[in-house]
């Protein structure tokens, strides 16, 4: 008897970091010490002593029940931008740089060129967000999950110095909401999505005219990263007021969050595209708008708030970061919560 027997093999262990080595080099930065594959990632924070008054930011997450899409279609070189994007979309949400990334794979059974995959898409979201993939761990669970299934998390730690935290307290009414599109579904409300459609490799492969693509193609698009977005507001003298990710819960509970006691957000829905995805998911599911608008991100991924002198400025900025920005709503004096109209 030994530990391959009893279903963890360690010789694809090594083969799956060998395999990874060529991604995460692409990421690394000047900060960055040591190499992969010892016990912890080092990360120099000399950079780090040029601010007055350094936080540091962290955020954690995974991809949900999106991974059973992957399974699915058997495309595995994604699902690791949307791990990344879910925890540096809220570090950029605060106002911070990501520093630095770590991923998490649990699988029924390491098979090397899958995790290889897995890893490429996760080095990808690094290269987006400009952090550095520094560490990670990949743990087979035979017994615990069917050989051919995994889930994937990450972890991100971030800095800003204090100054710069975005906290929505100088917050005021009159203020512009900017919305920054999404590349479609997301990471949020997979439970529901694959309730609505039948999740077979046939209905997936269904071409639809109105989406220009497959259905799989639509819903398995990975995650948009707006950290190059908010790091070009920043460059161009915008002060962002406050900011929300819209990701699990939608409209209805991310928004409010950036908000202070007193300020109220009006977003107008007939002022940017819904992706037609989000129609058709309505649709074929039978759902209410408000319940679509309280579980999807409806097209817009990122929302932040500036005064109205600099919306301009703001909107150019953020097309520069290669991203699409609508003039959505703005902020009245009221209870803090959201009204959608």
């Amino acid at each position: 008897m030994d530990y391959k027997t009893s279903g963890v093999d360690i010789e694809a262990g090594y083969r799956s970091v060998e395999l990874m080595k060529e991604h995460v080099k692409k990421t690394m930065r000047p900060e960055v010490l040591g190499g992969l594959g010892g016990f912890s990632g080092a990360f120099s924070l000399a950079k780090v002593k040029e601010m007055e008054d350094p936080v540091l930011l962290s955020g954690t997450d995974g991809c949900g029940t999106k991974v059973k899409l992957a399974f699915l279609m058997d495309k595995h070189e994604t699902i690791g931008i949307d791990a990344v994007a879910m925890c540096v979309n809220d570090i950029a949400c605060a106002g911070g740089e990501p520093l630095f990334f770590l991923d998490y794979i649990a699988c029924g059974k390491n098979y090397p060129e899958k995790i290889a995959a897995i890893v490429k898409g996760v080095a990808e979201g690094c290269l987006q967000s400009d952090a550095a993939l520094i560490g990670g761990e990949t743990a087979e669970h035979p017994g615990l999950m069917p050989e051919d299934e995994y889930d994937l998390a990450g972890f991100a730690v971030g800095v800003c110095d204090r100054k710069d935290l975005i906290t929505g307290e100088n917050l005021k009414n009159g203020d512009i909401l900017i919305g920054m599109a999404s590349s479609g579904v997301h990471s949020n409300g997979f439970s529901l999505v694959r309730k609505v459609f039948e999740m077979t490799k046939e209905s997936l492969d269904t071409y639809y005219d109105e989406l220009g693509k497959t259905l799989g193609e639509a819903l398995i698009a990975p995650t948009r990263i707006y950290v190059k977005a908010l790091k070009s507001l920043k460059n161009a003298g915008v002060t962002v007021k406050a900011c929300s990710h819209i990701t699990g819960g939608g409209f209805y509970e991310n928004v409010p969050r950036m908000l202070i006691d007193g300020m109220h957000a009006v977003i107008e829905k007939a002022s940017y595209p819904v992706p037609p995805i989000f129609k058709m998911i309505q649709k074929n599911g039978d759902i209410a708008e408000q319940m679509m608008y309280n579980t999807f991100n409806m097209g817009l991924g990122m929302i932040v708030a500036v005064d109205p002198a600099d919306a301009d400025k703001a909107m150019e900025a953020i097309k520069a970061a290669g991203d699409s920005p609508y003039i959505v709503g703005h902020i009245e004096a009221g209870e803090k919560g959201v009204t959608l109209k």
